[in-house]
């Protein structure tokens, strides 16, 4: 089984269903890849893009939300939405691919703290403070602040509510801060490791050992941006996980795909300038051989060419994630 930390596939549904007049599109787009590719769990993002913000964010958020309940409701035989410990039953036992909703980004929150209790009542269950760039709570990877007054203000809000803090997008000094602040569970849903690719996107050896003492997993990236854009290979992936692993342990890491070539070729969009997109990278870049999900049975035989085998490689591929999640949701 395969659990994801991250797959922004609410963008596609939401732009299928509501500005082209789609039906069933869950079905007969995202649901038969994850299936091919063995998902038992995926975490999804809602994320508004750049552009509809912030005169559009609350409503495309509560778009692509609705886009998320409608993928659960219409398939209710073959897929659960996952909001406490229980859920994940059915999950472990392969009856059900489990959806969990996340927020890449607060800022359909505007300005008041009552957003997070109509997000967690829709189901929200993690949430990263960012993207890249700063908005009204906090700066992301490509500035350098951290956290402002109503970022401090909203820490405790998402921990009452058991929200599990997404560090991905966190800049240096909002993910130190975080660490220190947030009385609730903390990850990283997809990144890599600085040490192997110097990103502002990539964690450092430091931020790594920093998580793990916070009882936290680290998701690792299967996209260029994060892995290395001028070797874009499945062995290169491994290389990235391997060093986690030896800074962290096997039960530490995960999977955070961030599949983009899919939502690139249906939307296609300029990069923006904190898009921290080296030259000549595209938004809909991959890995060699790793397009969707529907290939994660190539990492896979990657992974055992590798030496990974047993509880080792079942805990990166689904194992550590979702136990991490069974301590995390609510009862």
């Amino acid at each position: 089984m395969i659990a994801d930390a991250h797959n922004d596939l609410l963008l596609e549904l939401a732009h299928r269903e509501h500005r082209l007049g789609e039906k069933n599109v869950f079905a007969q787009t995202w649901l038969p890849l994850l299936e091919a590719g063995g998902v038992g769990l995926q975490v999804c993002p809602i994320f508004v893009e750049l552009e509809r913000q912030p005169e559009g964010t609350l409503r495309d958020a509560l778009g692509q939300a609705a886009s998320f309940h409608r993928a659960v409701r219409e398939n209710a035989d073959r897929v659960v939405a996952v909001r406490t410990r229980s859920d994940l039953d059915l999950v472990e036992s392969g009856e059900r691919i489990g959806l969990m909703l996340a927020l890449e980004g607060v800022e359909p929150f505007g300005y008041e703290l009552w957003g997070a209790d109509i997000f967690w009542e829709l189901g929200l269950r993690m949430a990263g403070l960012t993207w890249n760039r700063r908005n009204p709570y906090a700066d992301g990877a490509a500035d350098e602040g951290g956290l402002s007054r109503l970022g401090r203000s909203l820490l405790p809000v998402l921990a009452e509510r058991e929200i599990v803090l997404d560090l991905a997008h966190a800049s240096p000094k909002l993910y130190d801060e975080c660490l220190n602040a947030y009385e609730g569970r903390v990850c990283i849903t997809h990144a890599g490791c600085h040490a192997v690719n110097d990103h502002p996107r990539n964690v450092t050896d430091q931020q790594l050992r920093a998580l793990a003492d916070r009882d936290g997993v680290f998701g690792l990236m299967l996209h260029p941006i994060a892995i290395d854009p001028e070797r874009r290979t499945i062995e290169r992936v491994i290389d990235h996980l391997e060093h986690a692993v030896d800074l962290v342990g096997p039960d530490r890491v995960c999977l955070g795909s961030d599949w983009t070539k899919r939502l690139q070729a249906l939307m296609p969009k300029p990069v923006p300038p904190d898009g921290l997109l080296p030259p000549g990278l595209d938004v809909g870049a991959t890995i060699d051989g790793l397009t969707g999900p529907e290939d994660f049975a190539a990492l896979v035989a990657a992974l055992r060419a590798r030496g990974w085998e047993d509880e080792r490689l079942e805990g990166f591929l689904s194992g550590n994630l979702l136990r991490f999640l069974r301590e995390s949701l609510p009862a």
